[in-house]
């Protein structure tokens, strides 16, 4: 279609300026419902598999990828360009808006998360990237301009389309609405925008055949999205079910992460989940956390600090002794400190330890809090941490992050990191210990059997060197189940195939080189 042809007259129901200015408006909503189905895809990546860059890094791509076909594509349909733009917004509506939910379900009943996800970027993509072209068209059908013009003033609205929808995203659909509602609520806005402006301003360029049809359309799928986000809840409750093994009695998403507490029936095991990784089995959480705590209580034990560890198990273990005198816990998340103190889920198993008077939370990123305020020295530090991987956690075992713990640890203090699974993941284990060492402490590594973890490892380290000795206090508390001296003796000895050794070099892992994560993702191969 010539330019001529492209700037042919045609009727409206108001003036060719204002027409332009409501086109435009359409441009920038649609946009923010673009960048927000984007983001919806990384975000739900990120909270499903956990390694944000990895995520981010394929939806955008194959979503621009994708905007350039969708462009290409729609040149053929130019001279339908009212109907076309109208139909194209319908799907990007229900596409978009069901987005979540597909993505959920493809993840929980079939082993096609991954598929369905650039599936779903580059229809995405390809739809979004088909706009323009139509919207030149219509633009110039209203009045006639320079193409370069044109395109500034539809590029403009995109952009600023663009930004008010990536801010939206985090600020005020997810917390307002969640996910998948938020994603739904877009997809409704994106059907609406951008049918109603073709059966308002082009419907001279339409059949009246073709009005009633475009108009039943909007209330179809405006009406099929309602249904669906009148049933997320049941939707959602029972895909989530589906990923774990017994029964959901708690579930939330916080501002931090998705918090899952199950309960097996018969045996009463109760497991913690926070985005789908398990944090702990009550059946035989005992066996970690003394494992955890009591090597370090051979030593100074006054002041006690205590990273992550927001289920308060840890400290059940710490309060056993005495004469310590405070323990500060630091963990992120205000929603699972606030659980670990209230829900019997927890208290039945930590011993309401977070209300005992000589305990102090805070709710705060570990890395930040130790980087940003003045801190007293600590006799004895627990690095309880989620396991690194993702960039999130990464940096929770750089040695940047533990030459913060060294600066406020006092001369004979003591630290423990748990370090995952020497067996699973051999490379990220020994890795955290290079880390660990190159921060200025000395190590000693140690390995014990939690049934619900498989081989667990951590790392005893304080500032004299050559490395503490890992093994029980004089006045270690007579109720233990698991860590005696004899168990902990053995707990320093590793298998030929699983000792430092084994494994080639590794480097420590630094923010700007987050090994830890390579490391993380060639782990628990097969298992």
């Amino acid at each position: 279609m010539s330019t001529a042809e492209a700037a042919r007259p045609i009727a409206l129901p108001m003036k060719p300026g204002p027409a332009r200015f409501f086109v435009l408006l359409a441009v920038f909503i649609c946009a923010s419902c673009g960048m927000v189905y984007e983001l919806a895809l990384v975000a739900l990546g990120s909270y499903l598999l956990g390694d944000t860059i990895v995520q981010a890094s394929i939806v955008l791509a194959v979503m621009v990828f994708a905007m350039g076909i969708g462009s290409l594509a729609t040149k053929r349909l130019t001279e339908f360009a009212a109907v076309s733009f109208a139909l194209i917004e319908a799907a990007l509506g229900v596409i978009g808006g069901l987005s979540v939910i597909l993505l959920y379900l493809a993840f929980a009943f079939a082993d096609v998360y991954t598929v369905a996800m650039v599936a779903l970027a580059f229809v995405i993509g390809a739809l979004i990237g088909a706009e323009i072209p139509l919207l030149m068209e219509l633009v110039q059908r209203i009045r006639a301009q320079k193409a370069s013009s044109a395109v500034a003033d539809l590029f403009a609205a995109d952009y600023v389309g663009g930004l008010i929808g990536g801010l939206a995203f985090p600020f005020l659909l997810l917390p307002l609405l969640g996910l998948p509602r938020g994603a739904l609520a877009v997809g409704m806005t994106n059907t609406v925008v951008g049918v109603l402006i073709v059966l308002w301003l082009f419907r001279t360029e339409l059949t009246r055949t073709s009005q009633a049809l475009l108009a039943a359309l909007l209330v179809l799928i405006v009406g099929g999205l309602t249904v669906v986000w009148v049933f997320t809840d049941d939707i959602e409750i029972t895909t989530r079910q589906r990923l774990y093994r017994d029964p959901i009695v708690h579930s939330q998403r916080s501002d931090y992460q998705e918090i899952v507490l199950t309960e097996a029936p018969k045996s009463g095991d109760t497991r913690l989940y926070l985005n789908g990784d398990l944090q702990f089995a009550s059946v035989d959480e005992y066996r970690y956390h003394e494992s955890l705590v009591h090597p370090l209580m051979n030593g100074p034990r006054r002041k006690v600090l205590v990273l992550g560890g927001g289920d308060g198990l840890a400290v059940r273990e710490i309060l056993k002794y005495p004469d310590v005198e405070s323990v500060t816990l630091v963990d992120l998340d205000p929603a699972v400190l606030e659980l670990a103190r209230s829900s019997e889920h927890f208290t039945d198993f930590n011993g309401d330890s977070l209300d005992d008077p000589r305990v102090h939370t805070i709710a705060a990123d570990a890395f930040t809090w130790l980087r940003d305020a003045e801190h007293p020295r600590y006799d004895a530090v627990i690095a309880d941490l989620p396991d690194p991987d993702d960039v999130a956690t990464s940096k929770l075992y750089s040695m940047e992050f533990y030459g913060l713990i060294r600066q406020v640890m006092s001369s004979e203090a003591r630290l423990v990191v748990q370090a995952g699974s020497p067996f699973f993941a051999p490379e990220a284990y020994w890795g955290i210990g290079q880390a660990v060492a190159e921060a200025g402490l000395s190590t000693t590594a140690y390995h014990v059997d939690v049934p619900s973890f498989g081989d667990w490892g951590y790392f005893l380290a304080d500032l004299a060197g050559p490395g503490p000795e890992v093994g029980l206090p004089q006045d270690a508390p007579d109720d233990l189940r698991f860590a005696t001296d004899e168990v902990l003796a053995a707990s320093t000895t590793f298998p030929p195939d699983r000792d430092r050794a084994s494994v080639d070099e590794v480097e420590a892992s630094t923010l700007l080189h987050p090994r830890v994560l390579d490391q993380e993702r060639g782990a628990w191969i097969g298992y």
